[in-house]
């Protein structure tokens, strides 16, 4: 369905600014999203961190033309060829637009919403489904209130099913996605704590879901879930129900489970119809899945459609179900290279998605794009039509180096004629080619289909093979950000801490993630810190906490603004500013208002203003100063205590400049606890990490510090384990080997039974002595093999539990991760 920007203004309503009527194919939330100027219309969304109209000026420089927005800017009076549309509500806009295109479709729509699996129901359907019908689905996890109406906008007239997620976190928002999807079919996937937060029950979240379903046809759940069922029964929903589970009442009866090895074998029965199935796992999660799989599939085809599954190919599809890759991961690589993981699937919506965000990547960095795309399995259009698509899509997204995996691909190579680009039958057949071992300071983005095993190439293209990573989330590092955030004035700013290598998380990836969020300033420990920062395309303020003398060249070429804590550094720096002839150079002057580590005291402050207010070398950014306890309520007396000195020596200071200084206290802990004393700037540190003072449940965990097993062995019972023999065994055990020691973090106070590590569902002791290298787990009825991964800290094992066990703290923990440990980055 074709829509012009007049077009889309009658839809909507508001006033309109129409210099010129276009064409409207593309839907814009996210300004540096943006890949094709022409056709594009920008929703200058607001919330409570950002403010899309920000970017309007910056996007209409850069070839879009048409903007929704919800105030008409003075500024933009000035783009003389840009349509405006103003309406009250911008996201509402964005959503009533895809509610009407969603109406103008008639085809079977899967609406999924719970708290678990939405994303890999969808997926699987796909995957079951791509055969018989052209599916259109969300994109990976778009099921919030943007992510939903720019997934229903994919919708075209080629499409025979739709599949579409929806989560929410808080009431009153499922109504809207309901709106927007209509499913013709609902699957309720299950209930959990998921999200809890904003809800006083499971029965009140439950409640809010099932609106999704509120015009549906029909509604697929699981019998066994007794709340989920009294809630349908008190819902008042008036759509058919299709149930599987192992209670008689159920519609699709399961009849009995068996799991082997890594698989799991089904038999169920529907209308005395018998279905078997194995599916490659053996997770409870993802029998789960799997049923409200078949139970879809039945749905569709048998009582909707009139025809029957062939159990062979019920079993030869089900057998070959893939794992859902949940996360881009971002791992450094050889050469130099940065290597982006998206190889478990591979469509040309979740293509883009990925280019978008190599393209963030390669921009800060200021490195060449290289893309490695295999043959697109699941597509349902005509390979001349989409490989054309693709093409231009890899144009457009100004690729350096394309490599085409695949027969299909390679058939209309072609159309891949701007860019540098070679193609091959087989993944084998490129890494023979060994062309990847000359690329250098490229990063390289995999997007793969799971048959051609781009793992193998992940794993080429790597640097580091150490089998222990750490794990870092940089989708709920910007979750934490924005989380502290709410605590918030609007224009409070905030200075997020990544000194010590990003406290063991990796500052530039850290550092990059944080300025995309517009943080607006960062601070290191010391110089070199932020050099290397710079050197990664870091352009934001940062602050060095502990500079020395000798380090002020660089301060002053890599721009960087030093603390302040002492007459005599204050001194210093004065002079070597004056000798290279600097003026008005940012500083940050530290206060000591009690903590008595760094800073100036009250009795500094009479020859600190003197000096200050005698020379124009430097300019006072901002006074601040440390507090000693905000965590810990028995020293909230203290706390006041402190944030009055503070203020009173802020305030001589700010007098005796003469301009407006920005002040600042809190930390993370502040931030939760004594937000009255946020003044006009806070420092954001651990709570970056999923540390929360107050516990608070909105937090989530960032690092995970996982390892593999090595060797597993069967020892006696009086035989010793490890090192001076501490591990003395009191039973026949089974001893697993992790490839992990004190020279990768592993304190070796863990050692002989104090620490314990998640294995295969369980916490697993550790016997004996923490070696340099290896640490030794009692892993006596857990059936674990080598090979198997073992979690160090994570969400099973909390980093404030693991800390705790050995009486230290979460900081310490997450700084003594070694560099040797591979970071690997994530987005969900």
């Amino acid at each position: 369905m074709d829509y012009s920007f007049f077009h889309i203004a009658q839809i909507l309503g508001g006033t309109p600014l129409v210099r010129h009527d276009t064409l409207i194919t593309r839907l814009l939330t996210d300004s540096r999203s943006l890949v094709y100027t022409d056709e594009t219309l920008f929703f200058a969304l607001r919330s409570s961190s950002n403010d899309g109209h920000r970017y309007v000026r910056d996007l209409y420089h850069r070839g879009v033309r048409n903007f929704v927005v919800s105030d008409f800017l003075p500024e933009f009076s000035a783009l003389k060829e840009a349509n405006f549309l103003t309406v009250p509500d911008t996201l509402v806009a964005l959503q009533q637009l895809a509610a009407f295109h969603r109406n103008h479709f008639a085809l079977p729509v899967v609406g999924i919403t719970g708290s678990n699996g939405k994303t890999i129901v969808k997926e699987w359907l796909s995957q079951l489904l791509h055969i018989d019908y052209n599916t259109v689905r969300s994109p990976r996890s778009y099921n919030s209130q943007i992510g939903v109406p720019l997934s229903v906008w994919q919708l075209n007239e080629q499409h025979t099913l739709a599949l579409f997620e929806a989560g929410i976190s808080q009431k009153g928002e499922i109504e809207r996605l309901e709106h927007i999807i209509r499913p013709t079919i609902g699957i309720l996937t299950n209930i959990g704590q998921a999200h809890q937060e904003n809800f006083n029950s499971l029965i009140e979240k439950c409640q809010e879901k099932l609106q999704l379903f509120t015009n549906s046809e029909w509604l697929i759940s699981c019998k066994d879930q007794k709340l989920v069922e009294q809630c349908i029964e008190e819902s008042g929903l008036s759509c058919h129900r299709f149930t599987w589970g192992y209670s008689e009442s159920a519609d699709l009866q399961i009849q009995n489970i068996e799991k082997a090895g890594k698989s799991t074998s089904i038999r169920c029965i529907h209308n005395d119809q018998a279905y078997q199935y194995t599916i490659p796992f053996i997770d409870d999660a993802s029998v789960e899945n799997s049923m409200h799989c078949l139970a879809t599939w039945i749905l569709l085809e048998e009582i909707m459609g009139g025809k029957r599954i062939v159990p062979a190919i019920l079993t030869g599809r089900m057998n070959k179900l893939e794992p859902v890759a949940m996360r881009l991961e971002v791992k450094e690589g050889r050469n130099g290279c940065l290597v982006i993981n998206d190889s478990y699937n591979a469509d040309i919506n979740s293509l883009s998605i990925a280019l978008d965000f190599l393209r963030r990547q390669a921009k800060d960095k200021q490195m060449d794009r290289t893309l490695i795309l295999s043959d697109i399995l699941q597509s349902g259009e005509k390979s001349e039509i989409l490989y054309t698509r693709i093409a231009q899509l890899v144009k457009d997204s100004n690729i350096q180096r394309f490599i085409g995996i695949g027969d299909e691909i390679s058939q209309h190579a072609s159309r891949f004629d701007t860019t540098t680009s070679s193609f091959y039958e087989t993944t084998e057949e490129f890494l023979q080619s060994e062309t990847w071992k000359k690329w250098k300071n490229e990063v390289i983005l995999l997007k793969g289909s799971r048959k051609f095993h781009f793992e193998f190439l992940s794993e080429q293209l790597e640097s580091v093979a150490h089998q222990t990573i750490l794990e870092v989330n940089l989708g709920a590092l910007v979750h934490n950000f924005n989380y502290f955030r709410s605590k918030l004035r609007p224009e409070t700013r905030i200075v997020s801490m990544v000194k010590a290598f990003a406290y063991g998380s990796g500052a530039v990836e850290v550092a990059r993630t944080l300025q995309q969020q517009h943080c607006n300033y960062l601070a290191v420990a010391v110089a070199d810190e932020g050099v290397e920062l710079r050197r990664e395309g870091i352009t934001i303020p940062i602050m060095v906490m502990n500079p020395e003398a000798n380090s002020f060249n660089l301060l002053f070429e890599y721009q960087l603004e030093p603390e302040i804590y002492s007459l005599n550094l204050l001194n210093l720096f004065i002079r070597s500013a004056s000798r290279q002839g600097i003026t008005h150079y940012p500083i940050h002057v530290k206060i000591d208002s009690g903590m008595h580590r760094l800073g100036f005291g009250e009795t500094d402050l009479s020859e600190l203003l003197s000096l200050l207010s005698s020379n124009d070398h430097v300019h006072v950014q901002s006074v601040f100063s440390h507090l000693a306890g905000a965590d810990e309520t028995r020293f909230d007396d203290f706390t006041h205590q402190q944030a009055a000195v503070f203020s009173k020596c802020a305030e001589q200071i700010e007098q005796a400049c003469g301009y407006p200084v920005l002040k600042h206290i809190l930390n993370s802990a502040g931030i939760e606890r004594f937000s009255e004393y946020q003044f006009d700037m806070v420092r954001l540190g651990i709570g970056h990490y999923g540390i929360s003072a107050i516990n608070s449940p909105e937090i989530e965990n960032v690092c995970t510090l996982k390892t593999t097993v090595l060797q597993v062995r069967h020892v006696k019972a009086g035989e010793t384990v490890g090192y001076s023999r501490r591990g003395v065994l009191t039973r026949d055990s089974v001893i697993a080997v992790l490839p992990i020691g004190y020279a990768d973090g592993y304190d070796r106070r863990f050692g002989n039974g104090v620490g314990k590590v998640w294995i295969n569902g369980k916490t697993a002791p550790v016997v004996g002595t923490v070696c340099m290298d290896v640490t030794m787990i009692d892993v006596t009825g857990l059936d674990v093999h080598e090979g198997d991964s073992a979690l160090i800290f994570g969400d099973q094992l909390p980093l404030a539990e693991v800390a705790a066990s050995i009486g230290t703290i979460s900081y310490e923990i997450l700084t003594n991760v070694s560099r040797r440990v591979k970071r690997v980055y994530f987005q969900e």
